[in-house]
């Protein structure tokens, strides 16, 4: 498959290191697309709008709450039109220790990108995972692929993989 010509950013806080290492193994699988890498933690949200997919992740912190970085960004977020933008987002949680909130941070930052205008694509099954409750989870799935580096580590590989090949198929 030759390169897409698509316009699209992987955005994720440089400085995590759970979250950075699926965003490698991400880039890894998504060779076909020329990628640009933005620091989430920098990030101007006006800039988002030159860009027709982005592949967003954002680990989930105490009690379902997202990284300060991306909380800050919320406002500017709010006000930017990404109308006929695709979004995939991809998360980090812990279902063992948080099973009340487990990967939160995806189904708030759904919940924003939706309210833009963008498109979430990428859902994955919550099958294989054992919580209680995820803001992450609409319809039966997760919006977005969920990966949990503590108790499920042995599986994010191959979680990555298939959510990638389905990324391919929905550009």
């Amino acid at each position: 498959m030759a390169k897409k010509e698509i316009k699209a950013a992987l955005i994720y806080s440089f400085a995590t290191k759970k979250t950075s290492t699926a965003a490698k193994l991400i880039k890894d699988n998504l060779k076909e697309l020329t990628l640009k890498e933005i620091d989430a933690e920098s990030i101007n949200a006006n800039d988002l709008e030159a860009f027709d997919l982005l592949i967003v992740g954002a680990a989930t912190w105490f009690d379902g709450e997202l990284p300060t970085f991306w909380d800050e960004q919320i406002p500017a977020l709010e006000d930017i039109n990404l109308k006929g933008k695709r979004v995939a987002l991809f998360g980090i949680g812990n279902q063992v220790d948080y099973p009340e909130h487990f990967g939160d941070s995806i189904g708030l930052l759904a919940d924003v990108f939706t309210s833009t205008g963008a498109a979430i694509i990428g859902p994955t099954s919550t099958e294989g995972y054992t919580f209680e409750d995820s803001k992450s989870v609409k319809n039966n799935q997760f919006v977005g692929l969920m990966l949990d580096f503590e108790n499920q580590h042995n599986l994010n590989e191959s979680r990555i993989k298939s959510w990638c090949n389905q990324i391919k198929k929905e550009v």
